[in-house]
């Protein structure tokens, strides 16, 4: 149906109670099987799936796009299903229902409607627009962080996530002019971006890789000592990312323990100058201390080389992203709101004005939802709802996507419209 706009003071209201009466729990206390998918994604979605916001996210740009998205569903047993397309929002639930995915992806807006592409010749099937999107995952930090391994996380290491966003979210604002971003939690160890403004998703995949480039400063893979080299003077937009680490560097030091044993300080060490190299090994193996005393100790050895220390700031905590992901108008990207089949959390939006309370534990699983779903249905309220999920912990996520994206979001393009000067006489 047509988009009503609620208005701001609407959707803060009923934030407000809902935080006054449904604060979000430290952990999430829902066990999730993994054998149970299937049958809680039935649930899923035909009661909780917000399709009514999820379509007026992406049918914002021009008329007729939404039905030229590609879609592609993941099934269980890895069956995949590329280039799904709908003509409209219940044409989308119809086939979500139908095909139940365990994973949903999102592409490109093509020339032609993806599922009619083999109608068409193959050179008039082109990605055409697409959101700047990007990517950031826990395991590109292993060779940095203590705590965990591989696809594991803990809240020390989330950190990392948190300095991350807090980045490239002012770089994307105040560097760009981006206003209307979407921060989502990948459901187990990294969160994604969506940029959303017309600019970014009318940009040429040159003017993407532009972007990346610019935003990129840790280079190199493992066998590579020194991943961040910088120039001087530095470039306003390294000193306002510093500013951002300096404010989060030494709990993180201290947490990580970086300079705790000697493989962690032999990387930091790796990027001094020889003399001090040697000098800094030998005292900290002789001496035991604590990363922030060793790290006191190396930034007075350092005091005529201040880059060297930014250096090493920024190679331990500034983002790091998976570059081909931004690159590519055609590159798919899993959806926000579809569950992660191995924890089954559902991939909630993120709250950047309050990243430091974000738990990505504490994010609702599948199970809790439906559980919490069948508990109001029980209580007699078993009609039909098209809120349901208002009725579950997935309530607060949503009214913070209305109020700080969508509404903000639609507000712009209504007001873009009505200034296009009309074709009417």
């Amino acid at each position: 149906g047509v988009w009503r706009e609620r208005s701001r003071m609407e959707v803060a209201d009923e934030a407000v109670k809902t935080e006054a009466v449904e604060a979000k729990p430290a952990v999430s206390n829902e066990m999730y099987e993994r054998s149970e998918l299937p049958n809680l994604l039935r649930v899923y979605y035909a009661w909780l799936f917000p399709y009514d916001k999820y379509f007026q996210w992406l049918n914002y740009a021009e008329t007729g796009s939404f039905s030229q998205r590609e879609f592609s569903f993941t099934l269980e047993g890895d069956v995949y299903l590329r280039y799904q397309s709908f003509e409209s929002q219940a044409a989308l639930e119809e086939g979500i229902k139908k095909h139940q995915p365990v994973k949903i992806d999102i592409g490109a807006i093509f020339s032609v409607r993806p599922c009619m592409r083999n109608r068409v010749q193959q050179a008039s099937f082109k990605a055409l627009r697409k959101e700047l999107v990007f990517d950031i995952d826990m395991t590109d930090y292993d060779d940095i962080r203590t705590c965990c391994k591989a696809a594991e996380i803990c809240l020390k290491c989330w950190k990392f996530m948190t300095i991350a966003i807090r980045i490239l979210d002012r770089a994307l604002r105040e560097d760009f002019g981006f206003r209307h971003l979407l921060w989502v939690y990948s459901g187990r160890r990294g969160v994604h971006c969506w940029v959303c403004d017309e600019a970014a998703i009318q940009l040429a995949q040159d003017a993407r890789v532009a972007i990346v480039e610019y935003l990129t400063l840790v280079r190199g893979g493992e066998q590579q000592a020194q991943k961040v080299k910088l120039r001087t003077p530095l470039h306003p937009s390294i000193s306002s990312a510093l500013k951002i680490i300096d404010e989060h560097f030494i709990p993180l030091l201290k947490e990580q323990d970086f300079l705790g044993e000697a493989e962690q300080w032999g990387r930091v060490l790796a990027l001094v100058q020889p003399s001090t190299r040697e000098l800094l090994h030998k005292e900290f193996s002789e001496n035991p201390q604590s990363s922030f005393d060793r790290w006191c100790r190396l930034k007075h050895e350092l005091r005529d080389r201040p880059n060297t220390l930014k250096e090493i700031k920024l190679q331990w905590s500034y983002p790091r992203l998976d570059v081909n992901v931004s690159k590519g108008i055609n590159h798919l990207l899993k959806s926000p709101l579809c569950v992660h089949p191995k924890t089954g959390r559902i991939c909630v939006p993120i709250d950047t004005q309050n990243l430091d309370s974000f738990d990505p534990f504490a994010v609702p699983t599948v199970s809790q939802i439906c559980r919490e779903f069948e508990k109001s249905r029980a209580q007699g309220q078993d009609k039909p709802q098209k809120l349901a999920y208002m009725k579950t912990s997935l309530k607060s996520y949503m009214l913070e996507f209305e109020l700080k994206f969508l509404i903000p979001l639609k507000t712009e393009i209504a007001k873009r419209k009505r200034s296009k000067p009309s074709l009417e006489y």
